[in-house]
């Protein structure tokens, strides 16, 4: 797979503590924060799904992505959405690795539907509590793709739950 460039020049916003409130100029920002279990083995797992894209193969998306090893800044997938007519190609723009906290970003690149970057975090607090925060910025990729924006924002929402229950079924098992 090729490295192209980013489609939006916002690199790394997703890290900002006021994304919520000062997200980049034209763009919707959205978090979740969910709790997915307890304990350092969900944890654990959680993180080994984050970083090797289960999380959205769960979900119900195809992923073209390195699988020999752990992601890692600069990786290129290209996600599938069932019947989409057509690749979602992204990048890694960082990663996160700390005793309580890991995870990374990704920011579209051209012939994704959206511009903007995803942030999928897995943090574990001081009570042992593991949880899922997702965060992002983004609008849609040219006018045809603002015409079916409501769309694209009722998508974004159903494939953020599918996210969420994608790690909640395995912390339940």
């Amino acid at each position: 797979m090729s490295h192209d460039h980013l489609t939006y020049c916002h690199r790394g916003a997703t890290r900002a503590d006021d994304l919520l409130t000062h997200p980049p100029r034209g763009y919707r920002p959205i978090e979740r924060r969910v709790p997915i279990g307890r304990g350092r083995d969900t944890y654990a797992e959680a993180v080994r799904a984050v970083l090797s894209w289960q999380v959205q193969q769960r979900s119900g998306i195809r992923v073209d992505a390195p699988r020999e090893r752990q992601l890692r800044t600069g990786d290129v997938a290209r996600l599938r959405i069932g019947r989409w007519p057509w690749d979602a190609p992204c990048q890694v723009v960082y990663t996160i690795a700390e005793p309580t906290r890991a995870g990374f970003a990704y920011g579209t690149l051209r012939g994704h539907p959206e511009r903007g970057e995803e942030l999928f975090l897995v943090e574990l607090d001081g009570d042992e509590n593991v949880w899922l925060r997702i965060r992002a910025f983004s609008r849609p990729a040219n006018w045809v793709l603002w015409l079916g924006y409501p769309v694209l924002r009722l998508m974004q929402g159903v494939y953020t739950r599918r996210y969420e229950r994608s790690l909640l079924d395995r912390a339940d098992r």
